[in-house]
């Protein structure tokens, strides 16, 4: 985290999203404070709590693509919900604090993978050594040759290490996993391995599979065996509590004004919920308590119907920064196609490169292709970014459907090509202008 800058972070999101410039550096900058304020004295640490963002913006202009990407550059505790998928105590639906138990998990897995890593090599290794003990006398037998043991040994290990045995079909003897027991509908299971340890005796069974497949599930078991579990739940938690970002999608749906009547009238009832979480309390895990005073909050919504206004005034103080996404243009969608990691027209590329189809799109062809995007979230729906899609896959239906990969085809589109193909679609975009 010490060498990711804001302007590094930017730079990054500017790989995978166009524009928003506001919105990626005021999520660059509390994502770099995190890293600030660890390296501060313990008592001016615990002075110093994230500056939650609300990030409003209609559909489709890259809210939820800065959370997603977010959730890959930083090496943090990350988790992403939607603010419709809860109701206040007392409601059906999942409760707030499942929110934070979400983002334990994440922990949890998050260094479990590093320690997996790190102990992987001696895994490997013990791996490569029980599935020697189990090919060697198979190979013995049919060898000839008058090699010693330990030089057909050293020469089966070379051969598994390269690769050449993995299709090789072997009895190994495997450990069989205690399934869950799930104790109420729509909870979590419990193992029982997990609660008794090594009171009860392990089963085993003997399970033909390739060597490549036993290899891959004795070397994992090996590993697993290796960690601490109890050192990696302490270490989750605390980075969790540390340096945790909980990314809080369609806040807006849950935005309203009190009084109100059916379906809706536990809105206000979740924005209360969700409050001591964001200002500062004591969750209950399974894996112990956590403090979510240091938890990095970011909120977003389109924001058509409610205001920000509408939050209740004690959440809205804790969402400091509010940050307003811009519509995109006609030249954002143009960028969009085409510079971006991901571009679009990239994606469709690769998805018909598979059946031996080669596209290749003109640059007036891109504009109209970027036209036709925008006069329909002009006329219609906006769906922001998202409407490229809908546009590309009618004037790709086509060809999507036609391609097979026993035939190489290259296919030119251009302008003329473009508009035949969505003269339909700009048409009904044109009418509907003149339809009150």
């Amino acid at each position: 985290m010490n060498e990711l800058t804001p302007k590094k972070i930017v730079e990054e999101l500017d790989r995978y999203i166009i524009g928003q410039h506001k919105a990626k550096v005021a999520v660059a900058i509390a994502l770099r404070n995190r890293y600030r304020r660890s390296k501060l004295s313990e008592e001016m640490r615990e002075e110093i709590t994230p500056k939650n963002i609300v990030m409003k913006g209609p559909t489709g202009v890259g809210k939820t693509e800065i959370a997603r990407r977010l959730a890959k550059i930083v090496k943090a505790p990350f988790v992403k919900v939607e603010a419709t998928k809860f109701t206040e105590v007392g409601y059906v639906g999942r409760d707030v604090e499942s929110i934070i138990r979400d983002l334990v998990e994440v922990s949890i897995r998050l260094v479990k993978d590093e320690k997996v890593k790190e102990v992987m090599p001696r895994a490997i290794e013990i791996a490569e050594n029980k599935i020697l003990q189990v090919i060697f006398p198979i190979i013995k037998k049919d060898t000839a040759d008058g090699k010693s043991d330990a030089e057909l040994k050293e020469e089966i290990l070379s051969e598994l290490r390269k690769g050449n045995l993995d299709n090789m079909t072997v009895e190994v003897e495997m450990a069989i996993q205690p399934k869950p027991i799930q104790v109420a509908p729509g909870q979590e299971g419990i193992n029982i391995g997990d609660i008794f340890g090594g009171i009860l005796p392990q089963q085993k069974k003997k399970r033909r599979l390739t060597v490549k497949r036993a290899m891959e599930i004795i070397k994992n078991n090996e590993a697993e065996k290796m960690l601490d579990s109890d050192s990696i739940n302490v270490e989750a938690l605390q980075r969790a509590e540390q340096d945790g970002v909980v990314f809080i999608d369609e806040i807006d749906k849950v935005a309203g004004r009190s009084g109100g009547q059916g379906p809706d009238v536990s809105r206000e009832g979740v924005q209360r919920d969700i409050l001591p979480i964001v200002e500062g309390c004591t969750v209950q895990t399974k894996y112990g308590s956590l403090k979510t005073d240091f938890i990095l909050f970011i909120a977003a919504g389109a924001f058509h119907v409610s205001k920000v206004s509408d939050l209740i005034p004690e959440l809205q103080g804790r969402f400091p920064i509010k940050v307003e996404l811009d519509n995109l243009t006609e030249d954002d969608f143009v960028k969009i196609l085409t510079e971006p990691d991901n571009a679009v027209l990239k994606q469709y590329k690769e998805l018909l490169k598979v059946d031996g189809v080669e596209l290749n799109f003109s640059k007036d062809a891109i504009k109209e292709i970027a036209k036709a995007a925008y006069m329909q979230n002009e006329t219609s729906e906006n769906l922001g970014a998202r409407r490229l899609h809908a546009v590309l896959e009618d004037l790709l239906s086509d060809i999507l459907y036609e391609a097979d990969d026993s035939v190489t085809t290259k296919i030119d589109i251009d302008k003329k090509f473009v508009e035949e193909h969505l003269s339909k679609a700009l048409k009904g975009a044109n009418l509907k202008k003149f339809i009150l």
